[in-house]
């Protein structure tokens, strides 16, 4: 089985550093790809300028608070674009604001989770991100670069 791609767009070093943790901890095989702004997300996922190679993900996981360009602009972008519409987006963000919620899914997100707050609680999360979304669910093949 080929490892799933998985891009965090995360700008809060904490989070990142506990998502890569909990990931590694995964029972599958996964490789995880960070960008810390919604600029630079837009960039990877065209696979312009230095991310000419990249491999585009089969889940990303989305923070709605980035700087440049904001979560819910990329959300839209992504979903827009018919090469990367159909990666499941799960929108994964210290709000809880029915707005951010609401426009998510207007946006067309996969699922809006919120973070919790306490280290144990949000490495279950993400162990149960990963759960569903990797184990249980059946993804699109990857979309060519």
């Amino acid at each position: 089985m080929k490892p799933v791609q998985i891009l965090l767009i995360e700008d809060n070093e904490g989070d990142i550093l506990l998502t890569t943790e909990a990931l590694k901890e995964a029972k599958i095989t996964n490789e995880l790809s960070v960008i810390k702004d919604g600029w630079e997300a837009i960039q990877y996922m065209e696979g312009n300028g230095k991310y000419g190679n990249r491999i585009l993900p089969d889940i990303i996981l989305l923070d709605v608070n980035l700087p440049k360009m904001n979560g819910q602009e990329v959300l839209l972008n992504l979903k827009s674009n018919n090469k990367t519409k159909s990666i499941p987006i799960i929108v994964l963000t210290t709000s809880s604001s029915e707005r951010d919620i609401v426009e998510s899914y207007t946006n067309r997100a996969n699922c809006f989770i919120t973070k919790p707050v306490e280290a144990t609680n949000f490495l279950k999360v993400i162990s149960s991100i990963e759960d569903f979304w990797i184990s249980i669910v059946q993804l699109p093949t990857r979309a060519k670069n």
